[in-house]
């Protein structure tokens, strides 16, 4: 991103999680957990299990190469495979991987990422309940004008407005919780998706990967996308609920209104008197952002039979931006609620 755009739309600590570095951390995480995994069920040998364990514990990725791999196959798994096998012994070389397609280690490896992220999330939708609550024990009580369709309606209170930006936030985060075993589930169905290509072992490796990997189990869903969109969806709701709150804001801050003001406000190059509503602008905008990408998100459920090379990289152009901004939104809106005065009664 634009260095000078990042300072508004960016979210360093999940942009880290979304890295290139992370991702492979997650490739690797998958081939260490399905040859544990394959051992277990009896699909690969102890032994090989155990090198490739601590063989990819030290590896170190050629770069230059895993680039130049996915601009020939669309997918950097059969470089990463091959780089890793150079590593291991010829007896264990056959097992790792085996029996798993790209998608596998793809899907599952974004799956975790998006785990930790989850993680944050809740953690900051926390903290703005938070303070939500201490705006109400601080000014609850004060009298407050509601607007409805743009005009001035009748008397209610500060804490009656407060709860239209809260009580979506707990309904969220409460959402939020069981996702890990519900939508944050792992990919593994061999070529085709049918994991015939694990001899009947599918199945039971498939549970000891979850149960390592901390998602939750799941049918392969190489084609069926539902899940994705279904992440993306709440990512809307996530910014959709601040950009309510930012826009609430930005109309009570104006001068005319003056129902609340904030501090720090932005300031305007040709206006010295101004105080802009920039967060709370910011919210709305992003709120906005992630709803346009949602609607590209969507078109991903369109898989062609049993892989689209297509509709899988349009997720990879859109969740990662999602995902981003959605926490960026999460910062703006501590923010936002950190200098937020309302008006004396």
């Amino acid at each position: 991103m634009n260095n000078l755009l990042s300072a508004f739309a960016s979210d360093p600590e999940i942009e880290a999680l979304l890295s290139s570095d992370a991702l492979v951390s997650g490739y690797l995480e998958f081939e260490v957990a399905l040859a544990q995994a394959s051992a277990i069920a009896g699909f690969v040998p102890e032994a090989a299990a155990q090198e490739i364990e601590t063989v990819l514990a030290q590896f170190s990725v050629d770069w230059d190469d895993l680039k130049l791999g996915m601009a020939r196959d669309g997918v950097p798994i059969p470089a990463l495979i091959k780089q890793l096998k150079s590593r291991l012994s010829p007896s264990a070389t056959g097992y790792l991987h085996k029996g798993a397609t790209s998608q596998d280690a793809v899907d599952t490896a974004f799956m975790l990422q998006v785990a930790t992220v989850i993680t944050i999330y809740e953690e900051r939708i926390s903290q703005l309940l938070t303070r939500l609550d201490e705006m109400k024990a601080e000014f609850g009580n004060r009298p407050y004008l509601a607007h409805t369709r743009m005009q001035i309606a009748l008397a209610s209170t500060w804490s009656a407005k407060l709860a239209t930006w809260s009580e979506p936030l707990g309904r969220i985060l409460k959402g939020l919780r069981p996702l890990r075993q519900s939508l944050l589930v792992i990919q593994l169905g061999g070529p085709v998706g049918d994991r015939t290509s694990f001899e009947g072992h599918g199945d039971a490796i498939a549970r000891h990967m979850a149960e390592m990997l901390d998602l939750g189990l799941a049918e392969p869903w190489h084609s069926q996308r539902d899940q994705i969109v279904g992440l993306g969806n709440i990512l809307v709701q996530i910014t959709g609920i601040l950009g309510k709150i930012g826009m609430d804001v930005a109309l009570l801050a104006q001068n005319e209104i003056g129902a609340v003001r904030l501090t720090g406000g932005g300031s305007s190059s040709a206006m010295a008197h101004k105080s802009n509503p920039v967060t709370a602008e910011a919210l709305v905008t992003l709120a906005t952002q992630v709803a346009g990408h949602s609607g590209t998100l969507n078109l991903a459920m369109i898989h062609e039979n049993e892989r689209s090379g297509v509709a899988w990289a349009l997720e990879w152009l859109t969740l990662p931006t999602m995902l981003v901004s959605s926490g960026a939104s999460l910062n703006h809106a501590a923010s936002l609620l950190a200098r937020l005065e309302v008006a004396p009664s």
